[in-house]
């Protein structure tokens, strides 16, 4: 649960961003803050400090606490932190938070970090020198530890909350999240591919998100709880760098690489997500192999790639809720200074001709 005086800054955010108009608008003086809200001066104070930090605020000797000229556009600003923006799943994500959040009257500015905790580390600094408030972020190379945990935690002190979506940090269990349950769903789809028959199952997956790990470690308990023997020979990794290489048309080398020498004995492969499905499939047509008579291929997030694949691919997607209304829904619980709980979203079979 948020501080006492982070609570009560949310409260004078907000407050300012309702007085937009008015340029000479004071705030409540320590003492009134002290006695409305049944707080001590000191926590006061604490409150009126985050807001100077930000840039809110001026105080003044002798008069008080006014609302800076540009106070509505910091604090009525949200940072979405992003790995990519391209045509994959991540518009869909962008519109739902910025559907929800713009109603509110915030507005959303998009940073990418190319999955790069590099980038990650700029952006983050940026927005300690120009605080925002609230940030939404989809964590980089989650698989990893992450390096920037002191800038996250200097986040929290000033008060500003930060929800997490798609991927989060194992070494930052303390903020808030919305994920997908990856390891059911990765469990699902092998013992949907068992039940029909399938006893050499592979996989291709990413290294470097935790995404790819959780969908790993599913699959194989299924696997394994079938009485099956663990293809270990059958798994194929990729990481970001390698990302686009795999769904170049025009390089054949690496996947000349992954399907003779990993995946040429499998009957059913279970993909990271519907791009690389969908490249796979182009990639067995070429090769002259059936889909799914030679090869049953599946993956997740139930993207329009899914649907319009050459052959129709059976994927995952959410039940009901989504990532990113979901997302903006805990941030703005966080900003109206509620207690929030992380969020794992269930996933459901839509089944196609692929499988």
């Amino acid at each position: 649960m948020p501080a006492k005086y982070q609570i009560l800054a949310q409260i004078l955010r907000e407050d300012i961003s309702r007085h937009i108009t008015d340029k000479t608008y004071r705030l409540p003086t320590e003492r009134e803050l002290s006695e409305r809200f049944d707080l001590s001066r000191h926590t006061v104070r604490k409150a009126l400090e985050i807001l100077s930090g930000e840039g809110l605020i001026s105080r003044r000797q002798g008069s008080g606490s006014y609302a800076s000229p540009d106070a509505s556009s910091a604090s009525m600003q949200i940072a979405v932190i992003v790995t990519f923006v391209d045509e994959y799943i991540f518009p869909k994500v962008l519109h739902d938070m910025e559907s929800l959040l713009q109603k509110q009257g915030y507005v959303l500015t998009v940073h990418t970090t190319f999955n790069r905790v590099s980038v990650e580390r700029e952006i983050l600094e940026e927005i300690l020198k120009n605080p925002v408030g609230g940030i939404l972020v989809e964590g980089s190379m989650t698989a990893l530890p992450n390096p920037n945990a002191d800038l996250y935690a200097k986040i929290k002190a000033n008060g500003t909350p930060v929800v997490f979506f798609q991927g989060n940090y194992s070494t930052l269990p303390m903020y808030p999240s919305v994920t997908d349950d990856n390891y059911t769903g990765g469990y699902i789809l092998a013992d949907y591919l068992i039940k029909k028959g399938h006893k050499q199952i592979g996989g291709i997956f990413k290294s470097d998100d935790i995404q790819g790990v959780e969908r790993y470690h599913g699959m194989m308990n299924a696997i394994r709880d079938a009485g099956l023997e663990l293809p270990d020979h059958n798994i194929c990794w990729y990481d970001t760098d390698q990302r686009l290489a795999l769904l170049s048309t025009g390089d054949q080398d690496i996947w000349k690489r992954l399907y003779p020498k990993r995946l040429a004995d499998t009957t059913a492969v279970i993909c990271y997500n519907d791009e690389i499905a969908y490249r796979f499939v182009q990639v067995l047509k070429n090769l002259k192999k059936s889909v799914p008579d030679d090869i049953a291929v599946v993956s997740f997030d139930n993207s329009y790639l899914s649907q319009i694949s050459p052959v129709p691919i059976t994927s995952m997607r959410h039940s009901s809720k989504n990532m990113g209304s979901e997302a903006a829904k805990l941030l703005l619980n966080l900003l109206r200074g509620k207690s929030v709980r992380s969020i794992s979203l269930p996933w459901e079979l839509v089944e196609r001709k692929s499988s």
